[in-house]
């Protein structure tokens, strides 16, 4: 059951990181790392991780519907864990 969940967390950290990703390339008109540095100077780490936590959204999904709770359950966890990661980017970037 613990190995499962941690699956699932280790699969949303992956979607996430993806997600970021694919924001950052598709959504900005400079290169990756520009982008970063851009993400960087703007204080937009915060939301750039939100927006790629939306990728969990599907992962989660297709996890409950080939009934693999648990995993699920990880992508859930790792879900909140961005949220909490958001939450103190927002209150200690200013």
């Amino acid at each position: 059951m613990k190995k499962e969940i941690l699956i699932g967390f280790l699969v949303g950290l992956v979607a996430t990181a993806v997600g970021c990703f694919i924001f950052i390339e598709f959504f900005s008109k400079l290169d990756f790392n520009k982008g970063l540095e851009l993400i960087k100077e703007g204080n937009l780490e915060s939301k750039v991780l939100t927006l790629g936590a939306i990728a969990n959204f599907f992962v989660f999904f297709i996890f409950l519907k080939k009934k693999q709770i648990y995993r699920a359950r990880g992508v859930l966890l790792e879900t909140f864990f961005i949220a909490l990661i958001t939450l103190f980017l927002t209150l200690f970037s200013k």
